[in-house]
């Protein structure tokens, strides 16, 4: 099959989903020698239209895996998506803990949405809560997975003819319809904590940039007093990634036990996989 066209679809609040979705699109297009059309959509304004990849095009979806899952709010733009037959690639990105069954989640929206699945992969990135957890990754090992895993994809385009109807990446988890529930966090001491309605405090140091409004892939942080948190906070840390004087926190006690938690269990480097 000739690809005309590759896109590289994102969301991507802290920035490691992006990475590797980038760096597989383009790994694909030097190859091919085909163009590649970037889609970052983790920003309120970027989901105000769709991308409409055509039957001969290349569709590379990512996502990070929050609680096991696809960030659930989301899932309406990502409904609005029309494959019209392309071949498409669903991609995770895990923070070293677990990708639950996100990956499957994926694989299933794109093929109800009118894609071919041929390939699908659960990379690691450092988790959005912690500087420990799969601290700079993706790193050059993983960079290195992605050039395989462009190379199996290259190999499995060049047995399909354009039109045909694949059969979809066998990946493994559990599927429809509640695709096992979301993960419960835990605390340092193992038991559940509840998190959910958690959101950022803005402490005295702020300086009234606006970064942290201009990240929030929720648009929940109010311009005219950023200290105001008016929607859903999904604890991308986003804004607290990217304010310059650390000035966004988590301070909630069952947020900070759940990092203990977290930093405490999954110490082991957790692998790529790829299917």
């Amino acid at each position: 099959m000739k690809v005309n066209r590759i896109y590289a679809a994102y969301f991507s609040p802290t920035g490691t989903t992006r990475t590797v979705v980038t760096y597989l699109a383009k790994g694909i297009a030097d190859k091919l020698k085909s163009a590649v059309e970037y889609w970052d959509f983790t920003l309120p304004e970027q989901r105000a239209q769709v991308p409409e990849p055509g039957i001969s095009d290349l569709f590379i979806l990512g996502l990070p895996v929050y609680a096991g899952r696809l960030p659930n709010l989301i899932l309406k733009y990502l409904f609005s998506l029309r494959g019209q037959g392309a071949i498409a690639v669903p991609v995770v990105l895990f923070g070293n803990r677990s990708y639950g069954n996100a990956l499957i989640e994926l694989r299933d929206l794109l093929e109800e949405t009118g894609f071919n699945t041929l390939a699908a992969a659960a990379f690691v990135g450092q988790h959005s809560f912690s500087g420990q957890l799969a601290k700079g990754r993706p790193d050059a090992a993983d960079l290195a997975v992605a050039d395989r895993f462009v190379k199996t994809i290259l190999e499995r385009i060049e047995t399909i003819q354009e039109g045909d109807s694949c059969t979809p990446v066998n990946v493994p988890g559990r599927g429809a319809p509640d695709y096992g529930g979301y993960y419960q966090p835990l605390g340092e001491e193992g038991k559940p904590v509840a998190i959910l309605k958690v959101k950022p405090i803005t402490t005295a140091d702020c300086i009234h940039c606006k970064r942290c409004v201009a990240v929030c892939p929720l648009g929940s942080i109010d311009p005219d007093d950023v200290s105001r948190i008016t929607g859903i906070c999904i604890k991308c840390n986003a804004c607290i990634k990217a304010c310059p004087v650390h000035a966004k926190r988590l301070t909630d006690p069952a947020y900070l036990s759940h990092l203990q938690y977290l930093e405490a269990t999954y110490t082991e480097r957790s692998a790529v996989e790829l299917f």
